[in-house]
């Protein structure tokens, strides 16, 4: 590639979607990044009927124009009439990112920060329909917040270094975190439809990948872009006696969500087998890793619900942690 800028008629219009929910603070911190990030279009922000203030402050924005010394990227408010999660949020972010010609669109939480040059270190891979950065600890940015699993075998990284040591060109292909800062292309998603709003969180984000992977899409990661993130707990907990782990959560929402979502992923993409054998192992942890009984009770009935095709348990667990 070129190291001269693309004329401006030739640059994509890229479009990022921030989908939020009870975090304005995040959002503001995030909002303020995104104006210090060249190459971005516009950004479209969806909140999932916040109840913090978020409707009334996107609202109020108004003309965002901060003058020739300190411009602002274009900026859209819309506030949905119910809380659809995360799965909702980037279904009807998307949507409208196309409707508002984007070539590429950039899905990322509210609860991400990308670093300034994250964009352009994406937009520098070529030939990708589906890319991202590495989501790294904001507490500490030596450590992924999503541990990855190296293409080609069973081993996973926890470490930037480790990572960056088995890139190849930059990123690692086959792999990505969706949506945390995640580049897709206008021309994917016509081909593969919008991500499944009935999932609500966890696990709509990987199907959406699972999905790419089995339209052919060109797939990675691109490891000198970041995202810094919070830590979100116990991703990867040892079970087995090491020999596997488990992405446990305190929150019943979240748990009952994974457990519905993932069984739902693996029948539906990689076979009876692998769902399963994701059955024993979350009987297995909560039995002897983590006992719980109310826990393999909760894990029964979310993946009962997910095989009869009902996404509506979880409205039971909404304000439980979620």
């Amino acid at each position: 590639m070129t190291d001269q800028p693309a004329p401006p008629d030739e640059r994509p219009r890229v479009v990022a979607v921030v989908v939020t929910f009870n975090r304005l603070d995040l959002l503001r911190a995030l909002v303020e990044r995104l104006d210090q990030v060249p190459g971005l279009s516009e950004v479209l922000v969806v909140d999932n009927a916040s109840t913090d203030g978020t409707g009334e402050w996107l609202a109020g924005l108004g003309d965002r124009d901060g003058g020739d010394e300190h411009p602002t990227t274009p900026l859209l408010g819309r506030t949905l009439a119910r809380n659809g999660g995360g799965a909702g949020g980037f279904h009807d972010g998307l949507a409208w990112a196309l409707e508002r010609d984007a070539d590429l669109v950039w899905l990322m939480d509210d609860d991400g920060l990308p670093d300034p040059d994250c964009l352009g270190r994406l937009l520098a891979q070529p030939d990708l329909d589906f890319w991202g950065p590495l989501v790294v600890d904001q507490a500490d940015p030596a450590r992924l917040v999503f541990p990855i699993r190296l293409p080609g075998g069973t081993r996973v990284v926890h470490r930037l270094d480790d990572v960056r040591r088995a890139a190849t060109g930059g990123r690692i292909d086959g792999i990505v975190i969706p949506f945390n800062g995640v580049l897709v292309t206008r021309a994917l998603v016509e081909r593969i439809g919008l991500p499944r709003a009935e999932f609500f969180i966890w696990g709509d984000d990987h199907e959406y990948r699972l999905r790419a992977e089995a339209a052919g899409a060109r797939i990675a990661t691109v490891v000198d872009a970041e995202v810094r993130h919070p830590a979100v707990g116990d991703l990867g907990t040892p079970m087995m006696f090491g020999r596997t782990t488990y992405n446990h959560s305190p929150s019943e929402l979240k748990h009952y969500c994974m457990a519905r979502n993932n069984l739902v992923n693996l029948r539906d993409y990689k076979g009876w087998p692998h769902a399963l054998a994701f059955v024993v192992k979350t009987a297995w942890f909560y039995a002897f890793t983590r006992p719980s009984a109310r826990r393999l009770a909760l894990s029964a009935r979310a993946m009962y619900a997910g095989l009869r095709g009902d996404f509506t348990g979880h409205e039971a667990y909404l304000g439980l942690g979620g």
